[in-house]
């Protein structure tokens, strides 16, 4: 029995739409976008009964020029994959080679997440770092206080998340500034945006400490919480925390917040790398993608 001029036609409309398909699949970063979305209709033919509703409608559509049938208005939808995809894209990439549970990479897995952090963040991150790395570049972040900035500082001089409490003590590396006159918007955003990492434990800590605490004072790092892409670049502006805790880094209030752990436990896994940054051309704060 021959076909009807509306089955013939969506046959034709069908291979034009497999082939625009294959067209815009080829850009990598939208084909993991809508792969990721699962806008792409691959039941077409079953679908076309109800969207071709008429012959009318069919002869329209295939006197349109090849465009692909997914982007009704290719320039915002291709902007706003853009600008969403990359915080998306590092989230599902780590995710896919990130191990587990606290882990020390090896250089060669290193590598492969530094190109994934610098591909979607444009910051050159380094598991190691002039022949220095931490015990661990995977680990469970905890929920630190605040901490004194300078002599005579207090918690209701400090102008966010003051729920946290401060600490009692300075932080490793003493006050941000000798005195509140000599206080700066550097110190100000060393405080804000700190971590704490496990420097105690390395192996040559000890032998090598005067050399180390320099080294590691206000060290740049980049911090991803590979749950939900959310990163902050901050300062190692203390120690800890301690083993028994079960965490191997500590983050200031304003940290855990950029990174949404803020609440309920107040802790999780994060990514923690150093920026090789010797210029000092990264600003501290989130990543605003």
């Amino acid at each position: 029995m021959p076909q009807t001029n509306l089955a013939r036609s969506i046959e034709k409309l069908e291979k034009r739409s497999q082939t625009a398909r294959g067209r815009l699949l080829k850009k990598s970063i939208a084909k993991r976008f809508f792969k990721k979305s699962k806008l792409i209709a691959l039941d077409l033919r079953e679908k076309s009964g109800r969207i071709l509703a008429g012959a009318g409608l069919v002869g329209t559509l295939l006197a349109m020029p090849l465009r692909s049938p997914v982007l009704a208005e290719p320039s915002k939808a291709v902007a706003t994959a853009e600008s969403y995809t990359e915080k998306q894209m590092l989230m599902s990439e780590l995710q896919d080679v990130l191990p587990h549970e606290p882990s020390k990479l090896t250089p060669e897995g290193a590598v492969i997440i530094e190109n994934i952090v610098k591909s979607h963040t444009n910051i050159t991150v380094k598991a190691y770092l002039e022949g220095q790395s931490l015990n661990h570049h995977v680990g469970i972040t905890g929920f630190e206080q605040h901490l004194q900035r300078f002599p005579g500082d207090s918690l209701s001089q400090h102008d966010d998340v003051q729920e946290a409490g401060m600490a009692p003590g300075k932080g490793a590396w003493g006050y941000f500034a000798k005195d509140a006159n000599q206080f700066t918007t550097k110190d100000y955003l060393r405080e804000k945006y700190y971590v704490a990492v496990q420097t105690l434990y390395l192996e040559n800590w000890n032998r090598d400490f005067a050399t180390l605490r320099e080294w590691y004072k206000y060290r740049k790092v980049l911090v991803v919480n590979p749950v939900n892409g959310q990163a902050v670049v901050a300062v190692i502006g203390d120690a800890g925390p301690a083993n028994w805790t079960g965490k191997q880094f500590g983050g200031s209030p304003e940290t855990m917040k950029e990174l949404n752990l803020h609440l309920g436990p107040r802790h999780g896994t994060v990514l923690l790398m150093f920026i090789d940054d010797p210029n000092d051309q990264v600003p501290l704060g989130p990543i605003n993608y």
